[in-house]
């Protein structure tokens, strides 16, 4: 069944629907093991940044289904969880990445950013040839590579990866939010809402937040006397 609640009928008249026009391109070029990326959680005042990467068989040019991938923002909670065991389940190879949030501090969230879409990379089981990247570029990876701008808007591959590191992340921010119930991180997911904004004032930081980011910094922690 679709993985969206997008159907083919819908795909004529969106501009957002992604296509497979790079990894086309790409396969025949005579590479075969595409891996898209994207990272979510890099704006969160809490959690980790983490990074999906997926590499999409090439006969799945010719599924309905995987034309029904989004980018992550476009779709429900719901959507997000059923798609991303689609994706799981059809792709050639996937896998996440994961920086937390103690790292971000110490080497500042674009660099940590790099890191787990490399570790995401190291961590799937079939070793990509080309990458395909939303904005970011990894040159510590000897591998040809693209980073078009919005590429999770436009690139099937890249939008499966977001789709797999969304649901991923807002798990461990649900996880987290069971040790540290005091900020909402299940329904906030880490993000600076007004509640979780009040909280910080309320209860400091924890050991969970991004202690370099604004309004955060130079707050006192939960665990300082």
């Amino acid at each position: 069944m679709p993985i969206g609640v997008f159907h083919w009928e819908s795909l004529l008249t969106m501009d957002c629907a992604p296509t497979f026009s790079f990894e086309e391109r790409l396969w025949q070029e005579g590479y075969n093991y595409i891996a898209g990326i994207d990272e979510v959680g890099r704006g969160a005042l809490a959690g980790p940044v983490v990074a999906g990467a997926v590499i999409l068989p090439k006969a799945a040019s010719h599924s309905l289904q995987w034309l029904d991938v989004r980018d992550s923002k476009l779709l429900s909670p719901e959507e997000r969880t059923v798609s991303a065991q689609w994706i799981q389940q059809n792709a050639v190879s996937w896998a996440v990445g994961e920086m937390p949030a103690s790292t971000i501090d110490e080497v500042n969230i674009a660099v940590a950013t790099r890191q787990a879409m490399k570790q995401a990379v190291e961590n799937l089981s079939t070793r990509p040839d080309y990458l395909l990247i939303d904005w970011v570029k990894l040159p510590s990876i000897n591998l040809p590579q693209e980073s078009p701008v919005k590429a999770d808007m436009h690139i099937v591959s890249v939008a499966a990866a977001s789709i797999l590191a969304k649901v991923y992340r807002d798990q461990r921010m649900v996880d987290l939010g069971i040790h540290f119930p005091s900020y909402g991180f299940a329904q906030n997911k880490g993000y600076g809402t007004k509640s979780h904004r009040l909280a910080l004032e309320t209860f400091g930081p924890c050991i969970e937040h991004r202690h370099s980011f604004s309004p955060i910094a130079k707050k006192r922690t939960l665990f300082e006397s």
